[in-house]
């Protein structure tokens, strides 16, 4: 049974970002739909999704529409209670869903500041004290949760809902280099090495040209995250491999990696691959199998 997913430009949808990683992460089966922010293509693609009118937006397997990512988060907890999207001891669960609740409705500064953008990472950002409120609070948030439950890198043990809907707070830290301690920086690391995260930010990069809106002034610098391998789209070649490791249709497309050619049956499925690699397992799992 898959559901669909309407999404917006996965460099700057914040929302969507937390919608697609409850899905990728507990490997619920999805199809998606993009929706270009900013342009007409947002209402023509939800015109078939009545009432919505916000990203990101699914239609269950029954044909039921449910937009906001906090109604998407429940709905998927309810029908798939066998995976962990909540804390399974009630105390924790309770404290989750309210942390989940005020990352959802509240850090206005750091949303208006510093708007998600996953194409950069700035040097020098100036902080206000309005934002450093709000770094304040999520610190004290995380560390009331680890405090809690401090085994392993996320928030109450497992990966969960909460997290998914922090990555994009995560993404915000790490990308204007904002101000916080070793226990923060250190849950911000844990976000940026995640898979599912990599793999939505390496389609990030090849999705689509830059949001003009999101254009700033700052000094960039490099991305925080991990350092992806070093892999180049080429306009021909021999691959390795007859199929494409995603598609399983012909390879037409190609990059190069460590002197090795591989095949893709599309630029962006090439493109999404050359962005960050070991992203990928099914590319990896070639890599290391193809002789």
């Amino acid at each position: 049974m898959t559901y669909d997913l309407v999404y917006g430009d996965r460099a700057y949808s914040s929302w969507s970002l937390r919608g697609w990683l409850l899905f990728d992460h507990f490997g619920v089966p999805v199809r998606t739909h993009p929706a270009r922010l900013y342009s007409d293509d947002l209402a023509r693609v939800l015109a078939d999704y009545p009432p919505a009118r916000t990203v990101p937006t699914i239609r269950t397997p029954q044909g039921t529409v449910v937009s906001d990512t906090l109604a998407i988060a429940e709905e998927l907890a309810t029908r798939h209670s066998e995976l962990r999207f909540w804390p399974r001891d009630p105390a924790l669960r309770a404290t989750a869903r309210m942390f989940t609740a005020e990352m959802h409705s509240s850090f206005g500064t750091l949303r208006s500041d510093c708007p998600m953008n996953l194409r950069v990472a700035y040097n020098g950002f100036p902080v206000s004290r309005a934002l450093l409120n709000d770094l304040a609070r999520i610190e004290e948030i995380w560390d009331h949760a680890r405090a809690l439950l401090s085994t392993g890198p996320w928030l109450f043990g497992s990966y969960g809902t909460v997290d998914a809907f922090f990555a994009p707070v995560a993404a915000r830290i790490a990308g204007y280099g904002l101000p916080v301690g070793d226990s923060a920086a250190s849950y911000v690391a844990a976000h940026l090495a995640h898979p599912s995260f990599r793999r939505w930010r390496a389609m990030s990069l090849v999705d689509g040209p830059d949001q003009p809106v999101y254009a700033m002034g700052h000094a960039r610098g490099d991305w925080p995250g991990p350092a992806p391998l070093h892999a180049k789209p080429v306009d021909a070649g021999t691959a390795e491999n007859e199929r494409c490791p995603y598609s399983g249709r012909p390879s037409e497309y190609f990059l190069t990696l460590k002197g090795r050619t591989f095949g893709f049956c599309n630029a962006f499925c090439r493109d999404k691959t050359a962005a960050d690699p070991e992203a990928w397992p099914a590319f990896m799992a070639l890599v290391q199998n193809v002789h």
